[in-house]
């Protein structure tokens, strides 16, 4: 892409607060972007081929909005959290492991897409964040849910499609999740904890595709308390 291009397109995000350029095969993040750091609300650099996101990131701090699905990063900068106004950070289809230390920090994320990474555990920083809506960590190598999952302040968890044969008892104690996704995961039906139905929040528990039938969960204690709480759901969104 030439130098002509990418001004126009400096042009637009200029006026319009959005900076979108996907499937262009870049292999950096635009350093001209920095001239934008006051005026940009959106960036999407999804489908491209960036290897790392730089420091200056940081920089840009009237984000609300950060697309980069489908590039190769394998980390994030610590920059990063800097982002006090970001709601919405998609990162779909990368090769992270971990998310910087400082990622509590993005306090008015909402929205956070990380399916299709390398993450081996639910990361412990997602639990200082208080405006979570919806988390999707699907399609990644997560083993085991661990007890912090208890703090996770999301509507939302998406856990489709890993590696998870165990999850804590804790994940009961969520205080706002309402769905809950496990399809195609290594869960027995002894390892599901039982006050997921009888004693929590939540009102869609998505389990298609472990080790055990779907009609053998109907038969554990607390079944019919969380159909009530999937019926009156049902009938709100009806």
């Amino acid at each position: 892409m030439g130098n002509s291009a990418l001004k126009a397109h400096l042009e637009t995000a200029q006026k319009t607060g959005v900076f979108q350029l996907t499937g262009k095969g870049l292999t950096e993040f635009p350093e001209d972007l920095q001239k934008l750091t006051s005026n940009l609300r959106t960036i999407d650099l999804s489908n491209n081929k960036i290897e790392f996101l730089p420091p200056l990131i940081g920089k840009f701090s009237f984000l609300k909005s950060l697309a980069l699905n489908n590039n190769k990063l394998t980390a994030l900068p610590e920059e990063l959290c800097k982002l006090k106004k970001l709601e919405t950070l998609h990162l779909n289809g990368n090769h992270l492991r971990q998310l910087p230390a400082a990622f509590g920090q993005l306090s008015a994320l909402k929205t956070l897409s990380l399916s299709g990474n390398q993450l081996r555990t639910v990361p412990t920083q997602l639990c200082g964040l208080r405006h979570l809506d919806v988390v999707d960590l699907s399609r990644n190598q997560i083993q085991n849910v661990p007890d912090t999952v208890g703090e996770l302040q999301t509507i939302e968890l998406n856990l489709n499609q890993n590696q998870i044969s165990q999850i804590s008892v804790q994940i009961s104690h969520c205080p706002r999740l309402k769905v809950l996704r496990l399809e195609e995961n290594c869960l027995e039906l002894s390892m599901l904890p039982q006050s997921i139905l009888s004693d929590s929040q939540i009102s869609l528990l998505a389990v298609e595709g472990n080790l055990f039938e779907i009609k053998k969960l109907r038969e554990l204690e607390g079944y019919d308390k969380y159909m009530e709480r999937f019926t009156a759901t049902k009938k709100k969104f009806a």
